[in-house]
């Protein structure tokens, strides 16, 4: 969406990102390295691309394949089990095959911008370990924050003070290019983005904790943030700049904020592990969304997201895609793409 609303569509972006889809898509806690997959294909010496015919090796799983059949760009797997340094080796690597005209470190929401220490930060290790690579790469890196506050980590006000100049505000002509994508794809943070940019506002309520995210004017906004200015205020990327493993990663992270998100996500992966799977009863559902709205109204939540619905109506992740597909069919007036909307009133 950002490739298209800045550089148009007439040459593909080579999109370097993790392999790390949380529970909800991967039953596997923690990020996927190259060995997790078939058919990955090299890019450089250090750095492998996830074609559309790749696949994750069971039981993990990944949206990349699919994203990379139904999008023109290059995914390029980023590989953080060697550290930062590891990842700065791959960054080094991919930018000396390349020779990019651009490089730009995209972070939704603006946690990426957080010191490490603040109550409501939830997931920091992914967004330290790319900062801490791009500020040691030989090359020119341009760190941009859009929708910020969209994640529900850190407070909209205190992500606000942080930020430069806009350099874009994204459009419902720039949803428009990933409108496919988000029938499908289970992020949250980039859903209300598209969401805001099509004029949606409001209250989202997210993740299986359910925060609460504004959607306001400011969501769509795509903002340039100093880089230096980031990795000074960021605790936890100074921390792991010289790490050579994820552990050491990890254990600066329990050192920094309190804890590791893949710590979480271990402990949520073994309680799901003990879940009775349910079979998907339309009626009982629907009843149950009933009361989940009528809750939500109280809290003032005027949308949410079908991930946060999947965890609410106490379904598993792999029943979200027919949760979606029930609650569409049954009241479309709700849908407002790709979010659910909670009507203020029942209808």
């Amino acid at each position: 969406m950002l490739h298209a609303a800045l550089y148009g569509d007439e040459a593909p972006a080579v999109i370097l990102t993790y392999a790390w889809d949380r529970l909800l898509i991967d039953p596997l806690p923690g990020p996927r390295r190259a060995a997790d997959f078939t058919g990955l294909e090299p890019i450089s010496p250090a750095v492998w691309s996830v074609p559309a015919q790749a696949r994750p090796v069971a039981p993990a799983g990944s949206t990349l394949p699919r994203l990379a059949a139904e999008l023109p760009h290059t995914f390029a797997l980023l590989d953080p089990y060697q550290g930062a340094e590891g990842l700065t080796r791959q960054l080094e690597d991919l930018v000396s095959h390349l020779e990019p005209e651009s490089i730009d470190l995209l972070d939704v929401g603006g946690d990426i911008l957080a010191r490490g220490d603040e109550p409501t930060l939830k997931s920091p290790l992914a967004d330290a370990l790319t900062l801490a690579a791009c500020c040691q790469v030989n090359a020119s890196v341009r760190l941009l924050v859009a929708g910020p506050g969209l994640d529900g980590e850190l407070p909209p006000d205190k992500v606000a003070s942080l930020l430069g100049p806009v350099v874009h505000t994204l459009t419902a002509r720039d949803a428009d290019t990933i409108s496919s994508i988000l029938e499908w794809h289970p992020s949250e943070a980039t859903g209300m983005l598209a969401a805001t940019a099509r004029d949606v506002r409001g209250t989202c309520e997210i993740r299986d904790a359910g925060l609460p995210v504004s959607l306001t004017d400011e969501g769509p906004r795509v903002h340039e943030v100093d880089l230096d200015d980031a990795i000074s205020r960021n605790q936890l990327a100074r921390a792991i700049m010289a790490t050579e493993t994820l552990d050491e990663a990890e254990a600066h992270s329990r050192e920094v904020c309190g804890y590791s998100e893949i710590d979480y996500e271990r402990n949520k992966a073994l309680w799901l592990t003990e879940q009775q799977p349910t079979k998907l009863n339309p009626e009982a559902v629907l009843a149950r969304l009933d009361q989940f709205e009528a809750e939500a109204r109280t809290r003032g939540v005027t949308h949410t997201t079908f991930r946060r619905l999947t965890e609410a109506l106490n379904l598993s992740g792999s029943q979200r895609d027919e949760l979606r597909q029930l609650l569409i069919s049954s009241r479309p007036e709700q849908y407002e793409a790709p979010l659910w909307r909670i009507p203020t009133v029942v209808e």
